[in-house]
C-alpha cells in the first residue's frame, strides 16, 4: 500500500516551514476556545445547570464540549513537545504541563464511565446472560452511565438471592413464594428477559400442560450480580469524584491562566527566529523514529502467540501497581499519538485518515482500556469481607480482561506488520 501522506524522512519532499506549525497551533487554539464557550453555555455539565434551550441534550452537548477541549489540549501539547526547538522555550515548557493536567483531569470521568460499562458487559457475557442495552449516558453526568446497570444488577442480585435461599435448585423460580416471584420478575424485566409468570399453578390443577420453563439466562448468578454491584458502587463513586474535580478545575485560577495563554496562542504563536527558515520534517522524523524504536522493543513475537504465559507473572501479587508488561505498550500508544499529530502538522489541510495508523491506535486504545479494567476488577477483589462467590466472579472477570489485553496486543502486531510491509 502506498503512503498517503508526506513522508517526513523523504529527502526529496518539499520543505515544511514554521508557518505550517503556527497555522496548526492557531487552529487548535481556536477550537479550544470554541469548545470552552460551548461548555460554558451549557452550564459545564453541572446537574441542573444545562441551558434550558437545549432541553435534554444539554448534558450531551457539555460532554461533547469537554471532549473537544481534551482533543485540542492534547494536540497543542503534543505539537509543543515535538517541535519545541522552533518555539519559545520558556513559554512552551510552562504551558505543556498545564495542558497535560487539563487533559488528564477532563478525561477521568469518561474513563471511569467507560470502564464500568465495559466490566458490566463482560460480566453479562461471561454469565451467558442477556447483554446490557447500550448505555447512552456513559459519558454524561454521574449517575447516568450506570444507573440502569445498577438497577439491573440490584434486582438481579435480589432475585438470585431469593432463588438460592428458597430451594437452591434450578427450578426455584417456579416454587418460590410470592415475594421471591416478584423479585425474579423484576430481575428478568431489568435484564431484558421474559418475565416469570406472576402466579404458579395451584397444586390441585393436575399436571401442567407445558414443560417447566428453564432458568432464565437473563439473570446473573449471585456472585456475578454482587460483583457487578460492587464495581458499580466503586466506579460510580470514583466517577462522581472525577466529575467534581473536573468542575473545580474548570473554575480554578489555574485553568483561567491556561485559557488566557490559549487565547494569546490563537492570535500569536511564539516561534523562534529560526522557525522562519527551519524545516519541520526532521523533527517529525525524530518523533517517528522514537515510535519505531519503542515498537522494536516490544515483544511482538510473544504477542503473536495465542496465549502469553508470562502474563501470569505477578498475577497474584498484592501490589496494586499496573501490570509490569503494560507500561511499554502504554508508552507506544503515547508515541503513536505524537507521530499522528506531527503528521497532521505536516499535511495541513490535506490531512487524510491513515487507515494503518488508525487501526494500530485503536488496538492500543483497547489494550489500555482492557488493562485498566482488569486492574479495577483486581482492586475490587481486594475489598475486605466479600463473599467467596463474589471474589471468584471478579477473578474470572480479571482473567477475561487480561485475555482482552493479549488480543489487543495481537491485533496491534498484525496491523503494525501490515504497515511495515506496505511502506515503500
Amino acid at each position: 500500500m502506498a503512503q498517503q501522506h508526506l513522508d517526513p524522512t523523504d529527502p526529496t519532499a518539499g520543505t515544511v516551514a514554521g508557518d505550517a506549525l503556527a497555522g496548526y497551533l492557531r487552529a487548535q487554539a481556536t477550537e479550544f476556545l470554541r469548545a470552552l464557550r460551548l461548555h460554558r453555555e451549557t452550564g459545564g455539565g453541572a446537574p441542573g445547570r444545562a441551558d434550558s434551550r437545549l432541553g435534554d441534550n444539554g448534558s450531551a452537548v457539555a460532554v461533547d464540549a469537554a471532549r473537544a477541549l481534551r482533543r485540542s489540549a492534547r494536540r497543542i501539547s503534543a505539537s509543543l513537545h515535538t517541535f519545541r526547538p522552533l518555539l519559545d522555550a520558556d513559554w512552551s515548557e510552562a504551558i505543556r504541563p498545564e495542558l497535560a493536567w487539563l487533559s488528564g483531569t477532563l478525561a477521568m470521568e469518561h474513563a471511569y464511565a467507560a470502564r464500568l460499562e465495559r466490566l458490566l458487559l463482560a460480566l453479562h457475557r461471561l454469565s451467558g446472560a442477556t447483554p446490557l442495552p447500550t448505555q447512552t449516558g456513559a459519558a454524561g453526568l454521574p449517575g447516568t452511565a450506570g444507573a440502569s446497570g445498577a438497577s439491573r444488577l440490584t434486582d438481579t442480585a435480589a432475585s438470585g438471592h431469593a432463588d438460592a435461599t428458597a430451594t437452591g435448585r434450578a427450578g426455584a423460580a417456579a416454587s418460590a413464594g410470592a415475594a421471591g416471584r416478584a423479585h425474579v420478575a423484576a430481575g428478568s424485566r431489568a435484564a431484558g428477559a421474559a418475565p416469570v409468570p406472576p402466579k404458579a399453578a395451584p397444586p390441585h390443577a393436575g399436571p401442567p400442560t407445558h414443560p417447566a420453563a428453564a432458568p432464565e439466562r437473563g439473570n446473573l448468578t449471585v456472585g456475578a450480580a454482587k460483583a457487578g454491584a460492587l464495581l458499580e458502587r466503586q466506579l460510580t463513586l470514583a466517577r462522581t469524584r472525577a466529575h467534581s474535580t473536573a468542575l473545580q478545575a474548570l473554575g480554578s485560577s489555574r485553568f483561567h491562566a491556561v485559557a488566557d495563554n490559549i487565547a494569546v496562542l490563537a492570535s500569536e504563536v511564539p516561534l523562534t527566529p529560526a522557525a522562519a527558515t527551519g524545516d519541520l520534517r526532521p523533527l517529525a522524523a525524530a518523533a517517528e523514529e522514537r515510535l519505531s524504536d519503542a515498537v522494536g522493543a516490544l515483544p511482538l513475537v510473544t504477542a503473536g502467540h495465542p496465549y502469553n504465559a508470562e502474563a501470569l507473572i505477578h498475577g497474584l501479587s498484592p501490589d496494586p501497581a499496573p501490570h509490569p508488561q503494560d507500561a511499554p505498550w502504554h508508552q507506544v500508544r503515547l508515541l503513536l499519538r505524537l507521530h499522528r499529530y506531527a503528521r497532521e502538522v505536516l499535511d495541513g489541510d490535506d490531512t487524510s485518515v491513515d487507515v494503518r495508523l488508525l487501526t494500530a491506535g485503536q488496538a492500543l486504545n483497547r489494550h489500555r482500556d482492557a488493562s485498566e479494567a482488569a486492574a479495577a476488577a483486581a482492586q475490587a477483589a481486594r475489598t475486605p469481607r466479600i463473599a467467596p462467590a463474589t471474589a471468584y466472579a471478579l477473578g474470572v472477570l480479571h482473567a477475561d480482561q487480561r485475555h482482552e489485553v493479549e488480543a489487543a496486543r495481537f491485533a496491534f502486531q498484525q496491523s503494525w506488520q501490515i504497515q511495515t510491509v506496505g511502506t515503500p
